[in-house]
């Protein structure tokens, strides 16, 4: 079956900036800023970048992060809890847009 998302093509990324290559490096100074240690240590920003990519829904993010996770030295269980908790996120804010709904609902029921 074909796929839309191949692997190999996490290696093209950096393609992007060949016609734009200013802006291809300002973004990779600010990534890279952002990933080195700080307040966070950058097995932190690992999990917390593995989470995200889940929310995002991203394949490269997930197979990209799964890796750095593993380098950065989280295990299989701390990259599970990640995910779980980019997932209760995600449903609670589909939850909490059924306050939209039910403001819907009443004003129409009162016209």
């Amino acid at each position: 079956m074909e796929h839309y998302y191949h692997r190999s093509d996490l290696l093209k990324f950096p393609e992007i900036g060949k016609e734009s290559p200013e802006l291809w490096n300002k973004f990779l100074d600010w990534y890279s800023s952002v990933f080195a240690e700080g307040a966070l240590t950058e097995r932190e920003k690992a999990l917390i970048a593995l989470a995200v990519a889940h929310t995002v829904q991203c394949p490269y993010c997930i197979d990209a992060y799964s890796q750095v996770c593993l380098e950065k030295g989280s295990n299989l269980e701390q990259m599970t809890e990640a995910v779980h908790v980019a997932a209760a996120i995600r449903g609670g804010a589909s939850l909490v847009h059924g306050v939209q709904m039910r403001n819907i609902v009443e004003k129409l029921q009162m016209s």
